[in-house]
């Protein structure tokens, strides 16, 4: 005989077995793609504009995410921070003072930039012209904050 002991154990069972489901689910994988720099929409800032190319999971990371960020003369896009996901800069075109491994440098267009994980790091625009730079990072397996 079923008790109303055993109902709500079966009950609580289900709920929980379903939340673990849900919360170990993981979105569908970035698939190999093509994003045309016209198709993609422009967020204007109050430092100059951004486009996100896309932000998902892949086979093999947590997460990959690519944005292209335009910076107006002058303007810095953030203070210096740093965070456990590694990322390189591209530069399309201007003239950028990155911090690197304590060090202000300047650097311009087709010059690459590798931030490693947990180093502080910044760019400011120092030329007299918008610059903009292709943003690229990753979290491997494991790294990402829930």
């Amino acid at each position: 005989m079923i008790t109303k002991r055993d109902l709500i154990v079966a009950g609580v069972t289900a709920c929980f077995t379903l939340t673990c489901i849900f919360a170990n689910s993981k979105t569908d994988a970035l698939d190999s793609s093509i994003f045309d720099w016209n198709d993609i929409a422009v967020k204007n800032t109050k430092t100059g504009a951004v486009r996100t190319f896309f932000r998902s999971q892949t086979a093999t990371l947590d997460e990959l995410e690519c944005h292209v960020t335009t910076l107006n003369p002058g303007e810095t896009s953030h203070p210096p921070h740093k965070h456990p996901e590694e990322e390189i800069l591209i530069i399309k075109e201007g003239t950028v003072e990155a911090l690197v491994n304590g060090q202000m440098k300047q650097v311009g267009a087709g010059s690459v930039i590798f931030q490693a994980s947990n180093q502080m790091h910044s760019i400011r625009n120092v030329g007299t012209t918008p610059t903009t730079y292709h943003v690229f990072s990753w979290h491997s397996p494991g790294t990402m904050k829930k």
